[in-house]
């Protein structure tokens, strides 16, 4: 993934937290729209502990600090094929300015969601939040909140292959369910929805295709110069990497579909290579087909 160095990044869109570790935070919990966070915590619930714990940190992402220093250190394109963080807010303006045109006559105009870098724990208005429960967004403040530490985590704990592309991915995968909030299609689903055909996988597998349908359209965005199929196997590869199948045999042993929230690895390829081939929204209803 290579991004038009000439294009003027904006950093408006990030809120650069990082190192602004928090303690004693009120009790909480992550809503539905949460990208793999929901799955780390189930693991939690069931092993009694968090396969993340320890993980996160900004040690590869760029010295963390305030928003006026992530504006001085990303400004071009050019920032953003140097530097992980810097290249986190291009994918953050190119998936944006992509979903901006695309819903602008759709009745339903897209509305900019703040994309928030932090380091351990966070306050968010879905309740406390720690570095342990993933990439999420946040329907209550319409926010998107990652620890770039998890990029690292997403190669050296799901095994995933890494690259520009697989964190491109991720980010576009919680933009989907920004989308999904503004199209109101997160007032579907219960927060507790559970199961190889519930709501809850039904959304994440829509999120996955939205995420395909924007890297369809990329290079349409004045950010994106080019996208490679080398980089799009490594979003597929991520894509796999959080499939619930995949990440209960790892961390429980067996597979159970019963509690299954995001969907499986194979179904979480499909649906994003749904998005890419198709390059349309309308290929992405997953809650009109038994055939997810």
């Amino acid at each position: 993934m290579e991004f038009d160095e000439n294009a003027q990044l904006d950093t408006s869109q990030v809120a650069d937290n990082r190192g602004g570790m928090l303690s004693g935070l009120p009790g909480g919990r992550i809503t539905a729209g949460g990208g793999v966070g929901l799955i780390i915590t189930l693991i939690a619930i069931l092993l009694g502990g968090n396969p993340l714990s320890g993980g996160g940190g900004a040690s590869s992402y760029g010295t963390p600090g305030s928003a006026s220093q992530l504006a001085t250190t990303c400004r071009t394109g050019a920032d953003a094929n140097a530097r992980d963080d810097c290249r986190i807010v291009g994918v953050v303006n190119s998936v944006q300015a992509f979903w901006t045109s695309r819903l602008g006559g759709e009745g339903h105009p897209y509305s900019p969601a703040e994309t928030v870098f932090f380091t351990g724990q966070t306050q968010t208005g879905c309740g406390a939040a720690s570095s342990e429960v993933g990439p999420f967004y946040c329907p209550s403040d319409g926010r998107v909140y990652i620890d770039l530490g998890f990029f690292g985590d997403l190669q050296s704990k799901f095994g995933a292959k890494g690259g520009p592309f697989a964190q491109a991915y991720v980010i576009a995968h919680e933009y989907g369910h920004h989308v999904q909030d503004i199209l109101g299609t997160n007032d579907r689903v219960a927060a507790d929805a559970q199961g190889a055909t519930s709501g809850s996988v039904r959304l994440e597998l829509q999120a996955d295709c939205y995420a395909g349908v924007w890297a369809k359209g990329a290079t349409s965005t004045g950010f994106i110069k080019s996208l490679t199929e080398a980089d799009i196997a490594d979003g597929l590869d991520a894509a796999s990497a959080v499939g619930d199948d995949r990440i209960q045999k790892e961390f429980q042993g067996k597979v159970t579909p019963e509690s299954w929230t995001h969907g499986s690895s194979a179904q979480r390829q499909r649906w994003f290579t749904t998005g890419f081939q198709n390059g349309s929204e309308s290929a992405c209803d997953t809650f009109a087909t038994n055939n997810l």
